[in-house]
């Protein structure tokens, strides 16, 4: 049985962007995570030690989102690799990460990547 933990909508601030301006003003940020993990028997022993804590993983998220990169990929990579060396029984993680309405001179509310390894 696959089984998986998800966070929805982590929301931050942080200054990510190519252009200087981005990286001085910031911009709000979105990530959706889903962590392939065996939660067999976690969901037996009721046990915050048979799992991964949530609340770890988004501090692990929150910690790599305040560190300023040029581009998405390169944030959202940084973020996985962080997650599985830390959590290693981690299988896979799936990240998107979407930037809120960015500078491209086009009406959207996202611009986002999505990784998966």
């Amino acid at each position: 049985m696959k089984s998986f933990i998800l966070l929805e909508n982590l929301t931050f601030y942080a200054n990510h962007g190519v252009f200087d301006q981005e990286r001085v003003v910031g911009n709000v940020y979105v990530i959706n995570l889903k962590i392939e993990v065996d939660l067999g028997e976690a969901s037996v022993s009721d046990d915050l030690n048979d799992t991964i804590s949530y609340a770890d993983v988004y501090e692990d998220v929150r910690i790599e989102m305040m560190i300023p990169s040029k581009l998405l990929e390169h944030a959202a990579k940084r973020i996985i690799d962080r997650l599985k060396n830390k959590y290693t029984q981690i299988e896979s993680v799936e990240l998107k990460l979407s930037k809120r309405n960015p500078p491209i001179g086009a009406q959207l509310d996202y611009a986002s990547v999505i990784l998966i390894d």
